[in-house]
Order: structure tokens, then sequence, then C-alpha cells
């Protein structure tokens, strides 16, 4: 090019480079973010000009000497842009319309769908889930632990040994009760699981989960962490609930538990 490659947008927008040049200009395009977005804003600009014929170009130039010609041809313009605006108006009120009916089952399905719910713990197949939300939180002050508003029976307890504190909030229903709690103090990495132990001395693991570098609830994150699981076992049947945290080996320690 007989220029630098950044001053040819211009000529390049308005077709004006010869083949060769043009293929280097798209080969520099191609890498240059700068070109690119300059080349993106003139064009609206060379849209306008190609609607721009000779006729019309004489005509401006007789605007110059004739002022009464000009406020006609403004007033033309005027006109013509209207015209051009209802035009679009109306095209893009018909591609609505046409989208809507060719996507509207789209639409239904995606509306109506359960969102899935991003619950860190798994509940056991054997009780049905509610949707939920679940992640790092401030300690909870009340009911609504783990995404739900209704109220259950609050217990707590504190470790002496590992000092891992937790807040549990259970929640009867027809299908046997659903376990909202919170953790703090609760160090990582490591691999968590919420185990319900019945007054029969059974037992079922009804969440699991993993605890990142910096923990819930310390130094490194003051977050607690908040999760909801659910068991079919009723309330009047748990004797005790039991955070344990399983090593690489599958053996299970108790990190707290709260008995019932």
């Amino acid at each position: 090019m007989s220029r630098p490659d950044h001053m040819d947008v211009a000529a390049y927008a308005l077709g004006v480079l010869d083949e060769q040049d043009t293929e280097r200009f798209e080969e520099h395009l191609a890498t240059c973010w700068a070109c690119a977005a300059e080349l993106e804003t003139m064009v609206p600009v060379v849209g306008l000009l190609s609607d721009i014929d000779g006729e019309t170009m004489m005509a401006l130039e007789q605007t110059a000497t004739d002022p009464a010609l000009l406020d006609r041809t403004l007033g033309a313009v005027r006109a013509d842009r209207r015209r051009t605006r209802f035009r679009q108006m109306l095209a893009t009120a018909a591609a609505v319309v046409v989208f809507g009916g060719l996507t509207g089952y789209g639409f239904v399905n995606v509306t109506d769908s359960e969102p899935s719910p991003g619950v860190l713990a798994e509940s056991t197949p054997s009780a049905p889930s509610d949707p939920t939300t679940s992640g790092p939180t401030a300690p909870p002050s009340g009911p609504g632990v783990g995404g739900t508003e209704e109220e259950g029976d609050q217990v707590e307890a504190t470790d002496p040994t590992t000092g891992v504190q937790t807040t549990m909030f259970l929640v009867k229903r027809e299908y046997g009760t659903r376990i909202n709690f919170s953790l703090r103090k609760l160090p990582g990495p490591r691999t968590c699981r919420l185990v319900v132990v019945r007054k029969n001395g059974s037992t079922e693991v009804v969440s699991s989960w993993s605890v990142p570098n910096e923990g819930y609830g310390t130094n490194a994150r003051p977050q607690g962490l908040e999760l909801s699981a659910s068991t079919s076992a009723l309330a009047e049947e748990i004797k005790q609930l039991q955070v344990q945290s399983v090593d690489a080996a599958g053996v299970a320690s108790p990190l707290v538990t709260v008995p019932l």
C-alpha cells in the first residue's frame, strides 16, 4: 500500500481500493481491532452514501444558489425519511408476528419448565426434594435457611472438638422432613455429608458436598454455607443429625452432631 494500513479504513469502506490493496487491508483488518472498530462506525455512513445518485448531487449543488429550491429539497428529504421509517416499522412488526408464531411453543416450554436448583447437596432418591437455592451466605437469623420461607423447629450445636457450628431447621412434610441448615467454622478442603440417625438405629445419608480450601465461616471466607436436604424420616423418628467429614478412603468422622 502507498499509505499505512490504519489510514485505508475509509477507502476500504467506500470500495475504492484496488483488488491487491483490498486483500492486503483485509489481512491487516483480521489482526487490528482499532481498524475493525473504525470500520464498523463507517458502515451506516456508507449505506447512506450509496443511496445518493448523480441527480441528487446536482440538485444539492443547485440549492447553494437557490434558497427556494433548498427548502423544497429539504422538505422532500424529510418526507422520504418519514416514509422510510414507516416502512421499517411495518417490516419490524411483521417480523415480530412471524417470529412469535414460529417460536411461541418454544417460549411456553421454557417459561413453564422447572428451574434446575443450584443445590450443592444432593438428596437421597427415597425422598422428594423441593427447589431450593444454596450457597455461601451470612449466618442465618431465623427461619428460611436454604432458600425456603417456611418456619421449622430450630436446633443449634457447636462441636467442642472441631469447633464447627450449625443451625438447623426441621420442616415437617407429608413425605418426611425437610432439613434446612447452615454451617460455620467449617475448614477445608474436605468432603462432607449430612447423616440422619433414626431412633431405631438406622442411618441415612441425605446430602453430600465439597468444601474449598478457604472453608466456610472462616477468616478466609466469613460467609457461612447454607444447604437443604430431605429425608423420608418423620421429625419424631429422628434421634440426631450429624455432619461428617469423609476422607479419600471413604472413612467418615463427625464434625458436629445435633441431638433431637
